[in-house]
């Protein structure tokens, strides 16, 4: 079994649902996975800060415009009578009970589940559709096997436990759909996966049931070698090593989040980047292979920051870098790229939510510096140390263009380095040029 996930663009008209039935109406046996339609999450977020704000008629206002447009979708996706009246009953239904969250007040949990009705809404829609053109589909609600623990984390167990049973009890159906996205916590409650979203969801469940494949649809044809937005003629990476694809999301590829594809990787299920709009393109499959002696693709992550802290300290010292990096741990902030000498270290990070209270504490060690609006530019392919003179063509590209750190050697696969924000986009052309053109 196969199983696929569409984004929110992808499902985000009538026609455009329409288009997704048609590519999953095969009588190959299937398990789908559903976001929201685009703009209704926008629009759920806006509605729970009206709540936050203790402002419920301004959320009502949001829900009576966000109604409508479900309501003129509704006549404009069904052809006959009774799925009109049978969905229409439904979203008059979903929206009611929006209404009477409303009347609750705010809280943390209700925003949650706030959230969690657009993905409810698009998956009943899909089905109702199917059902409509006489297809073997069953609505399977991810609230009953989708579950993340105390830490946030997804519980597979849990998932691989549930959803068995339910497959067993619904057994015979050519099509599943369930929704993306959204779960249940410890405590029982609605809650959300967070990162990485409905491709989470697809790869949890593609694990949990051993799946033949992954399938992730968006409106993009796969991760591209660079950032069309600022080089000509780039194209689709045809494979990636799990590992490459997660540097890539990591550096800026954000058609995938770094941590939605583990657990196909742990399970050894490949993932493949597929085009909605442009069905027939062969994408990007990731999986555990590696394509030897071969770079594959540049990344760029914007709005990084630098902090460098000099020390006579820190010289023969045992115990400092650990101090330091307390600090950011104390602080929840996640850092980038290091580079060290006997007397400094440089980090970047790009979340500076905590920027001051982190000065404030490394002041204590030494002497402390900040570079703001910096860039990160990543190389991936196969960098196994073994492969003589390839960091030497990728630097070369770069000898026009000031660069304030260079990591290389932490993982086989990746190569960065930190810029200015203003030399991004001349890096990127350059690097395509030696690495791709030549």
């Amino acid at each position: 079994m196969k199983v696929m996930k569409f984004g929110g663009t992808s499902v985000g008209s009538p026609q455009r649902i329409k288009n997704v039935a048609s590519l999953i109406s095969d009588e190959k046996q299937k398990f789908v996975v559903l976001s929201a339609m685009s703009g209704t999450t926008n629009s759920l977020v806006e509605i729970s800060d009206y709540l936050s704000k203790n402002n419920p008629l301004g959320a009502n206002n949001i829900i009576k415009k966000l109604e409508g447009i479900y309501c003129k979708h509704v006549d404009e996706l069904y052809s006959t009578e009774e799925y009109k009246q049978i969905t229409k009953r439904f979203i008059i239904d979903e929206f009611k009970y929006l209404r009477s969250l409303t009347k609750q007040g705010y809280s943390t949990t209700r925003e949650k589940e706030i959230l969690a009705q657009g993905e409810i809404i698009s998956t009943n829609m899909m089905t109702n559709y199917l059902k409509e053109c006489g297809k073997n589909v069953c609505l399977l609600s991810a609230l009953d096997f989708m579950r993340i623990t105390e830490d946030d984390e997804p519980d597979l167990l849990y998932t691989e436990q549930h959803l068995k049973k339910i497959l067993d009890d619904n057994h015979g159906y050519n099509i599943y759909i369930t929704q993306g996205f959204i779960c249940r916590n410890s405590k029982g409650e609605v809650d959300n996966l967070k990162r990485g979203g409905s491709d989470y969801t697809a790869s949890l469940i593609g694990s949990a049931i051993n799946a033949e494949e992954i399938q992730i649809w968006t409106d993009i044809d796969g991760m591209h070698n660079n950032d069309p937005r600022f080089v000509d003629n780039t194209k689709p990476v045809k494979q990636l090593n799990f590992d490459e694809a997660a540097e890539l999301a990591y550096f800026g590829a954000k058609i995938l989040h770094p941590t939605c594809i583990l657990p196909a990787k742990f399970a050894g299920i490949p993932v493949r980047l597929l085009n909605t709009m442009d069905p027939k393109a062969p994408g990007t499959i990731i999986n555990n292979n590696i394509e030897k002696r071969k770079i594959k693709a540049i990344a760029a992550k914007d709005g990084i920051t630098v902090i460098r802290i000099v020390s006579s300290r820190m010289l023969l010292a045992t115990g400092f870098l650990r101090r330091v990096f307390e600090i950011f741990e104390t602080y929840k902030t996640s850092i980038d790229m290091v580079t060290t000498s006997e007397v400094g270290v440089s980090m970047s990070i790009d979340n500076k939510t905590h920027l001051n209270e982190i000065i404030s504490e490394l002041k204590k060690y030494g002497t402390v510096d900040i570079d703001n609006d910096m860039c990160i530019i990543c190389v991936v392919g196969d960098l196994e140390w073994g492969n003589v003179g390839y960091e030497s063509l990728i630097t070369s590209a770069m000898s026009d263009i000031p660069v304030r750190m260079v990591s290389y050697g932490g993982s086989y696969h990746n190569i960065s380095f930190l810029i200015r924000s203003d030399d991004k986009a001349k890096a990127l052309k350059a690097l395509s040029e030696k690495l791709f053109n030549d």
